[in-house]
């Protein structure tokens, strides 16, 4: 019996080196979810949220467009959730140059050199999301952000702890100025915000109002 299946084996064909392979990789769980967010994301650059369909993403993705259903039961949904995703997979690196003023410029020059492009797309869906489902852009931040720490409370943390800012005292409203600022310029212009202008919002109006004091440095 084994001589016979063996011989048959060496009676098959050997498959030419240009077939293609028919045993496929699938994917699963997180792997599945982040490929169809991937896919979302790139479709969403490409032709913008108007023409983005729940088919045109499973096309991209190579599933099924019940694959997408099954998670996202909107395109609103399946939007927010890719914009979501980019930020989490991509995040900005968080200075420690050992003051304030030198962790707010490095912050807000890599969040300015990383995030212009993403702003650049994300203000471009405003409109669309908010005729698809009414959420106005402050909405969307808050749901693209969630629950997740923001990138300067370990910056802020530190300052407290070095005694150059008292966390206790100072107004949230002062600590969101600098990014608020930065946001303004970059959803404005959809360019790279310059560096004098970065270094006007730390030396000019956050380091003053949050220390008290006037800002020093090159």
């Amino acid at each position: 019996m084994l001589v016979d299946v063996t011989e048959q084996l060496q009676r098959r064909p050997a498959p030419s080196p240009g077939a293609p392979n028919r045993q496929r990789h699938r994917r699963r769980g997180e792997e599945l979810e982040a490929a169809l967010l991937e896919a979302a994301w790139d479709e969403l650059v490409e032709v913008g949220f108007g023409k983005l369909t729940m088919e045109s993403v499973a096309a991209r993705a190579r599933t099924g467009v019940a694959v997408l259903y099954r998670r996202w039961p909107r395109k609103d949904n399946l939007v927010l959730a890719a914009i979501r995703h980019y930020g989490q997979i991509r995040p900005v690196p968080i200075p420690d140059t050992g003051t304030l003023r030198g962790d707010m410029l490095a912050l807000l020059s890599d969040v300015n050199e990383g995030r212009s492009s993403f702003t650049a797309i994300v203000s471009s869906v405003f409109a669309g999301l908010l005729a698809d489902s009414g959420l106005t852009p402050a909405d969307v931040r808050a749901k693209i952000l969630g629950d997740r720490p923001l990138w300067s409370d370990a910056i802020f943390r530190r300052a407290h702890e070095r005694g150059e800012i008292d966390l206790d005292r100072l107004p949230p409203l002062v600590l969101e100025m600098p990014f608020d600022l930065l946001r303004h310029d970059l959803l404005m212009t959809l360019k790279p915000v310059p560096w004098d202008r970065i270094v006007s919002i730390v030396d000019d109006l956050f380091i003053p109002l949050a220390t008290g004091q006037v800002a020093s440095g090159p």
